[in-house]
């Protein structure tokens, strides 16, 4: 962690609604004359669309059948964890781009599904980085540790696998059947390297229907916000001013001493009213510490 230089992740699987979370910090960040350097976490897999095909084709004919974009095999947790380092340490680092469709790879003259090359940072107040790896930690890795704020977003397992199915379906032209095959070649990384970070994280997100997702496999549609429970955990609740939030977020209520339930349509805001405050501290203290 750096006073100087503040790092805020964003850690949480595709669907789980980190895109939810990096809007609100955009909010936040305008509205506040905050300069925040974004980077996502895709800019930091190994392989662009077509290797990442060819090395898992490989990884099948070797008979390696958890190899996935959770894992340390088909990531550069290196690279990402050099980046933390070097922005805490200086305000600067490289990164990256992958370009996603014709839309966001048009400007770079580049193909879909590729990378930018490897740039500097533009000089900034913070670090955000959103993605699946904000606080990963392996034998040689510990990317958690260079953190300020680690904020973990993550909807209960069925919850997401019936996000998945449907994104995959309709947007991806997939099978039922072929998205379960990937759910269940990804599930001993998820296990291993996605589950952990939640233990790390300063303050947890997760979403929690109030409709019956007991089999994800057949669900017809996917539970709206106003179907759901956010489930709030705080690490250390220490500072924080419970009895406003309550009073702010209508038909929310306490369910441990560390735990804010809210509705689901009141994600975004409680995100408001949680963060704002803590991105300016970090801000503040930079600040002056700078001397600015």
């Amino acid at each position: 962690m750096s006073a100087k230089h503040p790092i805020i992740a964003i850690t949480g699987s595709s669907g789980a609604g980190t895109t939810s979370v990096t809007r609100t910090f955009e909010n936040i960040f305008r509205r506040e004359n905050v300069e925040a350097a974004i980077v996502e976490g895709d800019s930091f897999h190994r392989y662009d669309r077509q290797s990442m095909k060819v090395a898992m084709a490989k990884a099948e004919a070797e008979e390696r059948p958890h190899f996935s974009h959770f894992g340390e095999d088909a990531n550069l947790f290196e690279d990402l964890q050099q980046l933390f380092r070097s922005y805490s340490e200086t305000g600067n680092g490289m990164s990256r781009k992958y370009l996603h469709n014709e839309e966001e790879a048009q400007p770079f003259a580049q193909p879909p599904g590729t990378f930018t090359p490897w740039q500097s940072l533009a000089a900034s107040d913070v670090l955000f980085y959103e993605g699946l790896h904000g606080g990963v930690t392996t034998d040689t890795v510990d990317i958690a540790r260079f953190a300020d704020l680690l904020i973990g977003v993550v909807p209960v397992i069925n919850l997401e696998w019936i996000q998945k199915i449907h994104r995959d379906r309709s947007t991806r032209g997939y099978s039922t059947e072929a998205v379960t095959d990937v759910i269940l070649r990804r599930m001993h990384e998820y296990v291993h390297y996605i589950c952990p970070q939640f233990t790390r994280t300063h303050i947890n997100f997760q979403r929690v229907p109030v409709v019956d997702t007991s089999d994800p496999f057949v669900a017809r549609t996917i539970p709206t916000a106003d179907e759901s429970l956010v489930v709030i955990r705080f690490a250390n609740p220490r500072g924080f001013d419970f009895p406003y939030l309550l009073s702010m977020l209508h038909d929310s209520f306490m369910s441990r001493a560390n735990t804010l339930v809210v509705p689901g349509g009141k994600m975004e805001l409680a995100m408001q009213l949680i963060f704002t405050p803590m991105v300016m501290r970090l801000v503040e203290r930079r600040k002056n510490l700078l001397g600015a």
